[in-house]
Order: structure tokens, then sequence, then C-alpha cells
């Protein structure tokens, strides 16, 4: 029985890869990607491994979940070092837990390497700080969800200190700026919108939460920031805070790239 390995690629550019990513990438016998993985990345695979794309592109799933949980435990089986490797962190939106519960139930050994999740490297790339301790003390993980599902996030749960970062915000800004008004944020509240992280075709535009209803779509993938953060003037929207006149982000963000 070999052991897998649950590896976060990060979000694209291979120098952002951990040093033990690398070494088991290079040393791989199987490897199971997603679609979100970069061309870069692929290329330090083994030459020697059977590699598996086992990712889901515009909105088709090569393989089910539970079909890509049975191979984990199947090839587990037969080789002994095999990657299941993953865009940003798997255990951001990567439904790792599924397959680490199938991996549990098999008894097959199993280590999880960390990668650079999206919310970290679009920070990055925006020269954003997801917290800072004159505004914001706390920082909110999340997918946007519509339909029948979309009460699923919980919108009571923001503070004026919150960070929030909307992964797979979809191509209906105009949804997504509704629904974050009627939570109650300000429409003059800075946002950013990253797409392509990291790459080549990396964009980067400034927004705010009411002006998202008339920005053109950005190619995916890309998310979103939104909060007091999300501006150069730090120390002018920190002092409007804490005098109670923080009511209003009428300040520019970010020149964009």
């Amino acid at each position: 029985m070999g052991k897998v390995y649950l590896i976060g690629a990060g979000p694209g550019d291979p120098e952002l890869l951990t040093l033990k990513a690398a070494r088991l990438l290079a040393s791989a016998d199987v490897v199971l990607h997603d679609a979100l993985v970069s061309r870069e990345i692929l290329e330090r695979i083994s030459i020697r491994a059977n590699v598996v794309d086992v990712g889901k592109r515009y909105g088709k799933k090569l393989l089910t979940q539970d079909e890509i949980n049975a191979l984990l435990v199947s090839y587990a089986a037969s080789h002994e070092v095999v990657v299941r490797l993953k865009g940003g962190d798997p255990s951001i939106f990567g439904r790792a837990g599924e397959e680490l519960g199938a991996l549990r139930r098999a008894n097959v050994e199993f280590e999880i390497v960390p990668g650079v999740t999206a919310a970290l490297s679009a920070a990055a790339a925006a020269g954003i700080s997801l917290t800072d301790r004159r505004i914001a003390s706390q920082v909110l993980l999340t997918t946007f969800s519509r339909g029948a599902d979309g009460n699923a996030m919980e919108w009571g749960c923001l503070t004026p200190a919150t960070t929030l970062v909307l992964y797979m915000p979809g191509p209906d800004y105009a949804e997504v700026s509704r629904q974050l008004v009627e939570a109650g944020l300000p429409v003059d509240l800075p946002c950013a919108i990253v797409s392509g992280i990291s790459g080549a075709e990396q964009r980067i535009r400034a927004t705010s939460v009411g002006a998202l209803a008339t920005e053109a779509k950005l190619p995916a993938p890309a998310l979103m920031i939104v909060g007091r953060v999300a501006t150069q003037q730090i120390q002018e929207t920190a002092d409007a805070f804490w005098s109670g006149e923080g009511d209003g982000f009428s300040v520019p963000f970010i020149s964009v790239s």
C-alpha cells in the first residue's frame, strides 16, 4: 500500500510551489490533477508518472467525486507515491474532506502538503493586506451562493472589521452587488476583482460594492476582495472608522493593471 499526497499547486506560478510539493511531483508514480493546475506546474511532474486529468471544465466533470475517491484508493494499492494535485490549497474549497474520508475508510496513508490559496495570492498581487490592526481584525473566505441555496451564506456574520474574500463569484456581478448591499455593506465599500492570479493574463480591477453591478466580467478563475483594507488610503480610512465617520468609503483604491 502506497501513500497519497494531497498537494496544493498554488495559484499557478511554479515559483510559488513549496519545495516539498516540487520534490513530490518529481518523484510521483501517479498524479491526479484538477483543471486549474497550470501547464507550467504540470511540467514539473516526473516523466515516468501516470498523469490523470480529473478536472471540471465549463461545469462538466470528467469524473464524479466518488470516482476520484475510488481512483485514489486503487492507485495507492499498487503505487508508492500517489499525488492528488489541486489548485491553491487542498483544504480551501478543494473537496479535500471528501477525499480524506475515503482514504481513511480504506486505511490508506495520506499527507496534506499545503499550497498558497487564491485569497492570499490575490491579495499579494493587488498589494492588499487582508488584515490590518487599524481596521480589519478578521477575514472571511467564502464562495458565492446562488439559486435555491442562495441563503447558504450567513451574511449576518459580517462586521465592519471583516475582510470578505469571495471565491468563484460567477459572471453576474450585479447579483453579487445586490446581495452585499442587502447584507448591509456600504455601496462605496472598496472591492478588488483579481483574475488569472499570478499568470501572464492576470488582471486587477478596482471598484466598489455598488459599482460591481456595472462592471464587465473578468475571465475565470477570479475572486473578489471586499472591505476597508482594499484601499491605499488605509490611515485615512482608519481615522474615519475610529472617529465614527466611517460609513462612507469615497476613497481611491489601486491603479488597474
